[in-house]
């Protein structure tokens, strides 16, 4: 079952939390909403729910017009942030409830294989009998996303349900939560801001700013050829980076500060000011591609790899490599990273705090 906002508005006072939205989750994806705070994802998934009315626009579930239906004649489950728990019952009874309701009731036995099936793949199985209100915050969150999934649904809804979870046991979770038959075969809108859950989890991403989906497109439509500098920003770790700089009458790059040239995959015009983009893991320090001179600004351990900062006049590049290429690398020490120019973004300069959009196609 599809779900799809078209032109959504939706203000609280003076405060516009959807701005013409647009938005479409085709039937069987797993569509993940990815922005900061305040950029509007709640606001989205509320209004897909029914739970809140937009001030204009339409949601379509099914391809029907949800404008007069109510929020439990639409089919969908939401996990909210929140929790919204039953604190005083047991974990047991908080993820049978929904199956006790006379649109989704089971018989005993059943409801309870299924309460099993979905504990247990949320690595909650030996807490059913604990009330939830001496659980951990992580423990409660598994609660919340265990409830939506036990039940029968045309689409789920859910709200950053693992941004409670420890690192470790969010990882886990993450390579889990697409494997689980409920999900695997239910439309789902997931809604996050950590642009790694976004990566690993989405079949297609849609990135929210200001209320406005600003760009929506595959884990690859969206690392090679991100809308924006903003969007470039949001993903990957460390960050990209952001050199600023001028095109010169050959069409190569060069540095504000003149220190670093590298030639372009695109055509602009000479003298355009620009942002040119490199991502760190597309910077070597032993690798072919073309060579910059620079020094050791700093050094840091990432596990299994090292990210090294390399100071080019005035502008700082940063790459990752293994711990052996990095073995014995001290700040000031001479090094010449090789950057490859097929993998390189091109951006229009930042003006009055907007993003500068990309230029060009980059494969």
């Amino acid at each position: 079952m599809s779900v799809a906002l078209r032109d959504v508005h939706k203000s609280y006072g003076r405060t516009t939390a959807l701005d013409g939205l647009e938005l479409e989750v085709a039937e069987g994806e797993f569509f993940c909403l990815l922005g900061p705070s305040g950029a509007g994802k709640t606001t989205t998934l509320k209004i897909a729910a029914g739970l809140e009315r937009p001030d204009r626009g339409t949601v379509e579930i099914g391809g029907r017009d949800m404008r007069d239906v109510e929020p439990y004649d639409r089919g969908v489950a939401m996990c909210f942030e929140s929790y919204a728990l039953y604190p005083h019952r047991s974990v047991y009874d908080n993820l049978a409830s929904p199956l006790r309701s006379p649109r989704h009731r089971l018989p005993a036995a059943k409801a309870r294989d299924r309460v099993g099936e979905i504990a247990g793949l949320l690595g909650i199985g030996g807490l059913l009998d604990r009330p939830v209100g001496q659980l951990s915050n992580g423990q409660r969150q598994r609660v919340a996303l265990g409830r939506v999934l036990v039940r029968p649904a045309r689409a789920f809804l859910l709200d950053e349900p693992l941004s409670h979870l420890d690192a470790r046991l969010r990882r886990q979770m993450r390579a889990e939560l697409k494997a689980i038959g409920a999900v695997r075969r239910t439309t789902t809108l997931y809604v996050t801001h950590d642009s790694v859950e976004a990566l690993a989890l989405g079949d297609r991403i849609g990135v929210v700013r200001d209320g406005r989906i600003v760009q929506t497109g595959t884990r690859e439509d969206i690392w090679y050829r991100p809308y924006d500098t903003e969007v470039a920003r949001a993903f990957g770790r460390p960050r990209i980076n952001l050199l600023p700089g001028t095109v010169c009458e050959d069409g190569a790059f060069r540095s504000a500060d003149g220190a670093a040239r590298l030639p372009l995959p695109v055509r602009v015009p000479a003298g355009t000011g620009v942002l040119l983009g490199v991502r760190p893991r597309d910077v070597s320090l032993t690798g072919d591609g073309h060579r910059l001179a620079g020094s050791v600004y700093v050094t840091e351990v990432l596990g299994r790899s090292v990210e090294v900062t390399v100071r080019i006049g005035a502008s700082h590049l940063s790459l990752v490599t293994s711990r052996d290429e990095a073995a014995g690398l001290r700040p000031d020490d001479p090094v010449r990273p090789a950057v490859r120019p097929e993998n390189l973004l091109l951006f229009e300069a930042d003006r009055a705090g907007r993003p500068g959009r990309r230029i060009g196609k980059n494969a």
